[in-house]
């Protein structure tokens, strides 16, 4: 759960938790791409919840209604990844509900926020679960309006660390396959994780993004760049292709009518609007090395290097990790992802010693299997779409929960013997 526990807001709390309010008072920004999730016990929480939803400031979030207590979130997240928000509406005492939240937190993915509607009116509990880390405390009924302004002042008020999670795909040497790994990624993300995404193709002469996702939009990055003063989520919202609900995409011109020569600072603005408004931005970085590459490199939160098991892919991932180590001292390390491993007839340097003498830690070996990234290429389609029993797919997810933090979610399994508990106990309820 996110940690919005301080000294100043307990300070600030207020002596009793404020009750609803007058409808006219709430105002409120549109909330971004997230994923919602919302546990009601009482009909009428579950219906404000379903309204709001259908709100215009809602439109671009993912709600999910359940009629269900904590205690069946707590079951559902065992096996699922937890969304960007959570809305807990509780009847119980102020022990049992601290208690299942205690457990909730064991489930919950990093970053996820988590709304309590309760009906206890006690700043005890209000300060209690302030420090579990809880995003706020409700006093019930809520009203749509309210819960907008809630949810929205979350992502939106002034100071608000932003939402997304910025990834940075570069290759070693051309023709890697870098790019081909940060669509497939980007793709496995809003699938399989159920995580918005915004991909931008960064290599304008020669992006791929729109062949391979079978698209040819009107407008993409080059807009998005070319007049960064104009930028905002609003003009965003108008260049970003969709892919599918949850995956959308700024496509590269892909042509040689201009030259794209930028200054340093040229993508500051789309990568700062990007993360404002989604949870995960993946950038699929051309392999070039000038002053906006290595100003974006210096910015992101995450970095993968893709290269291929051989010797001018290992020399240049090693000046690439130096370079980026010496650019970002107080940041994690780059990851490694090997592409094109086993290709018959070529010497390879084995994966374990690429990724020893660079220092990182390789995300995952994808095979040489030119059939099946040719066919799906060709089709316009990503590995996961056209064979999604193939194991290449289960690669991407690997990286996928390596990059989102979500990279124990398959091993958090319900045991047999829990799920039988659980039945009994709701059969004796």
């Amino acid at each position: 759960m996110a940690d919005l526990a301080s000294e100043q807001k307990l300070a600030e709390a207020p002596q009793t938790p404020v009750t609803t309010n007058p409808i006219a008072s709430y105002e409120s920004a549109s909330v971004p791409r997230i994923s919602i999730a919302a546990f009601c016990e009482t009909e009428d929480a579950a219906q404000v919840v379903e309204k709001a939803a259908s709100d215009r400031r809602m439109s671009k979030a993912h709600v999910d209604v359940h009629h269900g207590t904590l205690a069946a979130a707590v079951e559902l997240f065992q096996n699922a990844p937890t969304p960007n928000l959570l809305i807990i509406e509780s009847l119980r005492d102020s022990a049992t509900l601290l208690d299942e939240l205690d457990q909730l937190a064991d489930v919950c993915d990093a970053g996820t926020r988590v709304m309590v509607i309760g009906q206890i009116n006690d700043v005890e509990l209000y300060r209690a679960l302030i420090s579990r880390g809880i995003s706020e405390y409700l006093l019930g009924p809520v009203g749509v309006h309210q819960l907008i302004a809630t949810v929205s002042s979350f992502y939106t008020e002034p100071g608000t660390e932003p939402l997304g999670k910025t990834v940075a795909l570069i290759g070693s040497k051309g023709g890697c396959g870098a790019s081909t790994i940060a669509h497939n990624l980007s793709w496995v993300i809003s699938k399989t994780l159920e995580t918005d995404v915004a991909l931008a193709d960064c290599d304008l002469p020669f992006g791929t993004a729109g062949l391979d996702f079978n698209q040819d939009p009107l407008q993409g990055i080059w807009e998005a760049v070319s007049a960064p003063e104009r930028l905002d989520q609003t003009f965003l919202d108008r260049l970003l292709a969709k892919c599918n609900d949850r995956l959308s995409f700024l496509a590269a011109p892909a042509s040689l009518d201009k030259p794209y020569d930028f200054s340093e600072s040229h993508f500051d603005q789309l990568v700062e609007t990007m993360r404002t408004g989604t949870p995960m931005v993946v950038l699929d970085l051309p392999h070039t090395w000038n002053a906006w590459v290595r100003r974006v490199l210096a910015t992101v939160d995450i970095i993968i290097v893709v290269a291929e098991p051989d010797l001018a892919n290992l020399r240049n991932a090693k000046n690439l990790v130096d370079a980026l180590v010496q650019l970002r001292p107080n940041d994690a390390r780059p990851y490694l992802v090997l592409n094109k491993v086993n290709m018959p007839k070529r010497p390879e340097i084995k994966p374990d010693e690429f990724s020893k003498a660079l220092d990182v830690q390789n995300l995952a070996s994808v095979p040489f299997e030119p059939g099946l990234f040719g066919t799906a290429s060709n089709n316009g389609q990503m590995i996961g779409e056209y064979d999604r029993k193939h194991a290449v797919g289960g690669l991407f997810e690997d990286i996928a929960r390596s990059v989102t933090g979500r990279g124990d979610a398959r091993a958090r399994k319900a045991s047999p013997l829990t799920s039988l508990i659980g039945k009994l106990k709701r059969k004796a309820e």
